[in-house]
């Protein structure tokens, strides 16, 4: 069954809602798969299982198409965010848990959108202002929940750019990751951070986190590795 017969069993009212986010998610696989010039409009239409015509209705043209792409890679992540906050249970959440969880908002398939996107952006006039802006949206959320997870008075000097300090970091274990399954050094280096952390956040947490101490687990291998870990984000993640 293609895309397009299954949408016809779908309520009218609801056809084109359905027919435009399967577009949207099949744009958003081929960006991550082959990156901003590899991306054809006309593969993404396959992809989604619609015509080239029925695409074309809500997307005229390859630049609305992937413009609209990245509006929905961040309106997901963004999501994934507050969907994340409020999973972790306040009553035995650990700083290690917080860390993890923030962590995985940087690897997968959107995240590798998100870095073809952040390199198109890089080169492309046209595209540069649209990531920059919904980047600021994903940054300030990110931040947002770091505060909010560990019970962060930003008021205090110093942890703002603490919380800000630890984003980054996670940023560059997620584009380690990117070039090979960097998992169990990743884990390494996160529990070590996560004493860090309890450490340095201890004098600025100004109301009830509930957050509890992880025990971590076995060591492996610490060092970061150069380069690639120490990658810039745009700085619309920075808030102010």
């Amino acid at each position: 069954m293609t895309g397009e017969q299954a949408t016809s069993r779908v309520p009218r009212q609801a056809r084109g809602a359905v027919t435009r986010q399967r577009v949207l998610e099949a744009a958003i696989e081929s960006l991550a798969e082959q990156g901003w010039r590899g991306a054809a409009a006309s593969a993404v239409a396959q992809r989604a299982g619609v015509s080239r015509g029925a695409a074309q209705h809500f997307f005229p043209t390859r630049e609305a198409l992937f413009t609209a792409a990245i509006e929905h890679v961040t309106a997901v992540r963004l999501a994934e965010i507050r969907e994340r906050v409020t999973a972790l249970p306040a009553a035995n959440r650990s700083t290690r848990d917080i860390i993890e969880m923030l962590a995985e908002l940087y690897r997968g398939p959107l995240f590798r959108a998100a870095l073809h996107l952040w390199s198109a952006g890089s080169t492309d006039t046209e595209v540069h202002p649209h990531v920059v802006a919904l980047e600021q949206q994903v940054g300030k959320q990110a931040h947002r929940a770091a505060v909010e997870l560990l019970g962060v008075d930003e008021t205090s000097p110093g942890a703002r750019e603490t919380v800000q300090g630890l984003l980054d970091l996670i940023r560059g274990l997620g584009l380690a990751d990117v070039m090979t399954d960097d998992s169990p050094r990743r884990g390494t280096v996160l529990a070590h951070w996560a004493g860090i952390i309890d450490r340095e956040l201890a004098p600025h947490r100004g109301f009830p986190s509930r957050v509890t101490r992880k025990p971590a687990k076995e060591p492996g291998e610490a060092g970061l590795r150069s380069g690639v870990a120490l990658a810039v984000s745009p700085r619309g993640e920075q808030t102010r």
